[in-house]
């Protein structure tokens, strides 16, 4: 995840490079909307951090020069909209084309893609909701949405609720910190760790045990097919050496 931006100096609580200063530019020229812009970008450039920028909001809205519920109201908007242009990507590719893709994974198999369609089908709707409270997967989690074919509607109160929750407390938080905002980004940045720590470990473990079947299953059968008579490249070669030498007789 991108750093937001260096601590600032005593006295400097308002930051003036880096991303911070860029957000902070945007909230000068356009004012609520401006962070509005910034959050609909780091939906769907999750690098960008929300949890920079919406303290840094809440602050702005602290100093009086911008109004705190504009403030909630414009950064739920800007996630719905990241969310939806996300949406609409996932969307486009459908189950369809995500099958084929899916097809020519190495280790990953069709079966695995139709159990993750039957527990979206079932916790789809957690997931969207409870997923825009997790960094980087709440971005992440409207592609699949839109894949799926999640109702529209349905999605978008599901992330704009989801979305007003997180934004609420982060913003709030850097309004009632004040000077200290910045603190904000340095808490859940070891909660990002985590999450993407375990994230990565999930992968490795996952990708440990598909090996490990794969190498199993290439095993069992050698040992069921010792002369690769199931391999069907090779039958068709067999077959035409059987044939040639019953003509020969």
């Amino acid at each position: 995840m991108i750093a937001f931006a260096s601590v600032p100096a005593a006295g400097q609580a308002e930051p003036s490079g880096g991303i911070a200063g860029w957000v902070t530019d945007l909230m000068e020229k356009l004012g609520a909307p401006g962070a509005g812009l910034a959050i609909a970008l780091e939906n769907i450039f999750p690098p960008l951090p929300s949890e920079g920028i919406l303290p840094l909001a809440g602050f702005t809205a602290a100093q009086g020069d911008m109004n705190l519920i504009a403030a909630i109201v414009w950064t739920t908007v800007g996630s719905v909209v990241g969310a939806l242009a996300l949406y609409g990507i996932g969307a486009g590719v459908g189950r369809r084309r995500m099958r084929t893709v899916v097809g020519k994974i190495p280790l990953v198999d069709v079966e695995d893609l139709e159990k993750s369609e039957a527990w979206f089908a079932k916790h789809g709707s957690k997931a969207v909701f409870f997923g825009r409270m997790i960094p980087v997967f709440r971005s992440l989690i409207s592609v699949p949405a839109g894949v799926e074919g999640m109702g529209l509607k349905k999605f978008t109160l599901l992330t704009t609720a989801g979305s007003l929750i997180w934004n609420t407390a982060f913003i709030m938080a850097g309004y009632l910190l004040g000077d200290n905002w910045h603190k904000v980004e340095g808490y859940v940045g070891t909660y990002s760790k985590v999450v993407l720590g375990a994230a990565a470990l999930a992968v490795v473990v996952w990708v440990v045990l598909r090996v490990r079947r794969v190498r199993r299953r290439s095993r069992e059968g050698g040992r069921n097919d010792p002369d690769g008579r199931n391999d069907p490249d090779d039958r068709d070669g067999r077959d035409d050496r059987e044939d040639s030498a019953t003509r020969a007789r």
